[in-house]
């Protein structure tokens, strides 16, 4: 963790910011005003999440779920699969708000099926997205990231990546505090805000 010793992320955290800044000085990618260029900060509002709890580690889960929710013609924006302590899987998607009751509806019918042990939601999410080019090449990108939201006290309900974007959860309450902080540490010519109809 270099000089800042391994108890102190946010001092890990600042250093990598300068030296990051530091390899700007020679025109890897840094802004005019000392800030990391990227090529856009986005929000996409409008969103729900749902959360599909502890379910076996089987092979035709996922697709269940993502078959009989496409069959409704429920498009899915955002999802992470991720296995817990016991070995069970849990997915978390966003959908369009609009598509929540018809969501639950499908996985209640489901449910049995895929074996799971619960289904939760949030109404009224937003994503956040911190998009490219050149991730791959520059790994400072989500530490960046994260570190805003954090100091701003955004709560990241879930994160998902690309290889040209980092993109993450949050509640939609929280949407300007988290463009403002990510504003304050990337340049970025584009900003797109998609708000629901």
């Amino acid at each position: 963790m270099g000089v800042c010793g391994e108890r102190n992320l946010q001092c890990t955290l600042s250093s990598l910011l300068q030296r990051a800044r530091s390899d700007g000085v020679r025109g890897k990618g840094m802004g005019s005003e000392g800030k990391i260029k990227v090529g856009g900060i986005m929000a996409n509002t409008g969103l729900a999440t749902v959360s599909i709890l502890s379910l076996p580690d089987r092979p035709d889960v996922p697709g269940t779920v993502l078959h009989a929710l496409g069959k409704r013609n429920i498009n899915i924006e955002f999802v992470v699969h991720t296995l817990d302590l016991e070995g069970n899987g849990n997915i978390i998607f966003c959908i369009d708000q609009k598509n929540l009751e018809s969501a639950l509806e499908e996985l209640e019918a489901v449910k049995s099926l895929i074996e799971a042990k619960g289904i939760s939601y949030h109404p009224n999410v937003t994503v956040i997205s911190v998009f490219g080019p050149h991730f791959r090449e520059r790994p400072m990108i989500s530490g960046l990231m994260f570190n805003a939201l954090g100091t701003a006290g955004i709560n990241v309900l879930a994160i998902s990546t690309s290889i040209s974007s980092c993109s993450c959860l949050i509640q939609a309450d929280q949407v300007e505090d988290a463009m403002r902080a990510l504003h304050e540490t990337f340049e970025a010519p584009h900003q797109i805000t998609k708000f629901a109809p």
